[in-house]
């Protein structure tokens, strides 16, 4: 199984005990996602000391207060190592508005433009912004790859499938008792679009809710999906690994 999106630096316990766990439990690549510059030199380091994990190097929205040329070309560089897989997050949150929204945007078409630049995908986070993020990938993403991470828009599916360079990931919080349209929505995902993920330490999915969460913990998501999807956990699995290596590039 792939872990399409975690923050080992958020987690607590040492990196190498989540990525020990990860590997027992069949969790075989990570990708650990950064938010501002400390946590992408962190992302990158723990990308650099194991061989399952790589990084995605970017500017969260809430961290996105100030974003300037300076900020954009510190992301060029790190950017640049050879484990960076993916550009973001990056994005739109309206729900929090710890940047303002004009700061949001500009990061936000500066990160798109420069996945395009290095051909990697972008990996989006919106919260409370639905219209105005789709509204900015249509606009500005063209042909890149772009990943829905911890995707909520289940109303707006079909939608987001019509684009062809879309990935939508899946987390912890489909397998909620009350999350039925999000498993409805990766029922009907393509499986050469469907990714998996943690977003750990955030959302542990349902059978160990309340604890924080690990990449290992992906492995209950994914059975779930499978599941619902009404297929084996082998199938998913093997599916969910040519997904992250076509949009990874790996």
């Amino acid at each position: 199984m792939i872990d399409s999106h975690t923050h080992l630096d958020f987690c607590e316990p040492p990196t190498r005990e989540l990525v020990d766990a990860a590997l027992k439990a069949g969790v075989e690549q990570i990708v650990t996602v950064g938010t501002n510059g400390e946590s992408c030199r962190a992302a990158l380091a723990a990308a650099e000391r194991f061989p399952s994990v790589y990084a995605a190097i970017g500017r969260h929205p809430n961290e996105a207060g100030g974003f300037d040329d300076h900020s954009l070309e510190e992301l060029r560089s790190l950017a640049a190592h050879e484990k960076c897989v993916a550009i973001g997050e990056t994005g739109l949150d309206y729900y929090r508005d710890h940047a303002p929204r004009e700061d949001q945007r500009r990061a936000f078409a500066a990160q798109i433009e420069l996945a395009t630049e290095l051909d990697k995908p972008v990996v989006i986070h919106t919260r409370a912004a639905e219209d105005d993020t789709l509204d900015t990938l249509t606009e500005l993403a063209g042909n890149v790859r772009v990943i829905l991470h911890c995707f909520t828009m289940a109303a707006r599916l079909r939608e987001c499938l019509e684009h062809g360079n879309w990935w939508i990931s899946f987390a912890g919080n489909a397998t909620y008792p009350k999350a039925q349209a999000l498993r409805e929505a990766a029922r009907l995902m393509p499986a050469d679009r469907l990714l998996v993920e943690t977003d750990a330490p955030f959302l542990a999915p349902q059978p160990v809710r309340g604890k924080p969460n690990q990449p290992a913990y992906v492995v209950h998501t994914a059975r779930a999906l499978a599941e619902e999807r009404g297929v084996g956990y082998a199938e998913l699995e093997a599916a969910v690994k040519r997904s992250a290596a076509a949009v990874f590039g790996w």
